[in-house]
């Protein structure tokens, strides 16, 4: 089977020779930096050259920006670009570039597609992701209570810009699937309630999933922390899958396959236990296994690969996945 196909199938829970072997999320800058210090031969390779040098399925990622580098900046992480209805205006024109796809992006995930050993996917920022960015952390929250107006109106202005984008995708790519950068949840849950998610939230995923079902990809949120309450939200949008199922939150992927059969997830392998030497990894693949067994589950690193994860670590990762990519669909 093709990556693309062997991907689908096992969105799907379809029959399969292997699981994918993928690392979503790639690696920390200082974890690539350990690894060209203990072997010389990665030092110039990066990207798809380093997936391929791990025997990774390759994945190839496009992030549509929505804000302009002429854009205002938060005054610090977390701080407010805009703080009202007027100072959103007065910046809409420099927010939602024209969504586009680089032409060298387009010739390797054409060349991947082809060839038949990686995936493409895609990225639109959320609408709890986006409007944080503008409202700044606290405001944000408060945002719903006290700004309203100034909610809808950025979501709507989202949705516009989604569409065009999706539009775009549909007519020069068709995409494996795409994910939401959302990071609603953390360790206690999501930071809203059901209530505040169905009313600001949940009418903007109704309208831009339809869409990118029509064009064949698979549609899913990334929230970090425990997502456990909201898979239901996002699974009663039609949105297909989530990701990345972080152990450290206390998450457990059988519970989200019991109550959303019809989704998938993607990661949940403990990011924790990789340099903890061979037994903590076959701990935790074994771990995984029943649930890998079950379908409409692709284990996957919970996050990006730290740091304390030396490259002999990180190829007795990759060696293992493998074996368990096979043992898993027997």
């Amino acid at each position: 089977m093709k990556t693309h196909e062997r991907f689908l199938a096992a969105a799907r829970g379809l029959p399969l020779d292997r699981l994918p072997v993928i690392e979503w999320a790639m690696w920390w800058g200082e974890t690539v930096s350990r690894w060209r210090t203990e072997q010389p031969a990665i030092r110039d390779r990066q990207g798809i050259e380093l997936q391929r040098h791990f025997g990774l399925d390759v994945q190839l990622q496009n992030w549509f920006p929505t804000i302009s580098a002429a854009a205002p900046k938060p005054a610090a992480h977390g701080a407010p670009i805009v703080s009202d209805l007027a100072e959103y205006e007065k910046i809409r024109p420099l927010l939602f570039p024209e969504p586009r796809l680089d032409a060298d992006f387009l010739k390797l995930a054409r060349q991947l597609r082809a060839d038949g050993d990686g995936v493409a996917w895609y990225t639109l920022e959320g609408f709890f992701w986006f409007p944080r960015q503008l409202l700044g952390i606290e405001n944000h929250l408060y945002s719903f209570y006290d700004a309203p107006e100034l909610y809808h109106t950025i979501c709507r202005d989202l949705l516009a810009w989604q569409q065009r984008a999706v539009t775009l995708c549909a007519e020069q790519f068709p995409f494996t699937f795409m994910t939401f950068a959302e990071d609603m949840s953390y360790n206690n849950g999501p930071m809203i309630s059901r209530a505040t998610f169905d009313e600001f939230i949940a009418p903007y995923y109704r309208e831009i999933i339809p869409l990118i079902n029509q064009t064949g990809t698979l549609t899913m949120v990334d929230s970090d922390g425990d997502i456990t309450q909201a898979t239901g939200w996002f699974g009663d949008c039609g949105v297909n899958g989530m990701l990345p199922l972080e152990r450290q939150a206390g998450v457990e992927v059988s519970r989200y396959l019991d109550a959303q059969p019809q989704m998938f997830f993607l990661g949940h392998f403990d990011k924790m236990v990789m340099h903890q030497g061979r037994a903590a990894l076959e701990r935790e693949f074994a771990r995984l296994l029943p649930s890998a067994r079950r379908g409409r589950f692709i284990p996957s690193v919970d996050h990006q690969t730290p740091p304390a994860v030396s490259y002999e670590d990180y190829r007795q990762y990759v060696s293992l996945l493998k074996q368990f990519a096979v043992e898993a669909v027997r």
